[in-house]
């Protein structure tokens, strides 16, 4: 039972991510330069926020619930904006860069494995927010529209919050799916998607056919 738990799990939360890289990314060097960059900033933040959190929980009393109640929730709030100031940081690093890398490019379920699928349904959704919040967050710095900037870090917040309702799932996966839905909204729109270009596609798609090029 732990073999088929441990695929199905991998392939809910990993599955749909990796479709996105094969069909997106894997094709375009620049793409994924720009993939490991975000990944290496992110792993960065990540090994802060856990030298922190390792260094505030040595430095409390362990037999103080609510202080380390009150730590957690800290730590989390913490993790968040330290993430949120990173993407910002490899946004600016990024604008820097650009025209280097243009240039570079052209040369039966038991109570565990229930716990453990909504762990991988978390993790699928948290992939796909962080792609869609990188899309809105980038365009809000490029535009200026910092009130962008506030919401992805506000929605990032929200979902970190939401975890904190497990082990309730329904109360953390459903509204996590409904933010993940108007979040790919938000993204497909500010990054030029239209309703006649989503209809294109989905016209194609039924179809079975592809655009014909010009005789």
């Amino acid at each position: 039972m732990t073999l088929p738990v441990f695929f199905g799990c991998a392939c809910i939360a990993f599955g749909p991510a990796l479709s996105l890289f094969l069909l997106t990314v894997v094709a375009e060097p620049l793409r994924i330069i720009i993939l490991i960059a975000g990944a290496f900033f992110w792993l960065v933040s990540l090994l802060l926020s856990s030298l922190v959190w390792f260094i505030a929980v040595k430095a409390s009393d362990p037999s103080d619930e609510a202080l380390q109640k009150g730590l957690l929730i800290s730590g989390v709030i913490f993790s968040v904006l330290l993430q949120e100031a990173f993407r910002f940081l490899y946004y600016k690093l990024l604008r820097k860069a650009i025209e280097g890398l243009v240039a570079l490019s052209e040369d039966g379920c038991s109570p565990i494995s229930i716990q453990q699928m909504a762990y991988a349904f978390m993790t699928l959704v948290l992939i796909f927010l962080h792609t869609f919040w990188g899309v809105v967050f980038f365009h809000g710095c490029e535009t200026r529209h910092w009130w962008e900037v506030a919401v992805v870090v506000l929605t990032h917040l929200i979902i970190s919050g939401l975890t904190f309702w497990n082990p309730l799932y329904l109360g953390s996966l459903l509204p996590a799916y409904l933010l993940m839905a108007a979040a790919a909204v938000w993204a497909y729109v500010v990054s030029g998607g239209s309703k006649q270009n989503l209809s294109r596609f989905l016209l194609c798609l039924r179809s079975g056919t592809r655009p014909q090029p010009a005789s």
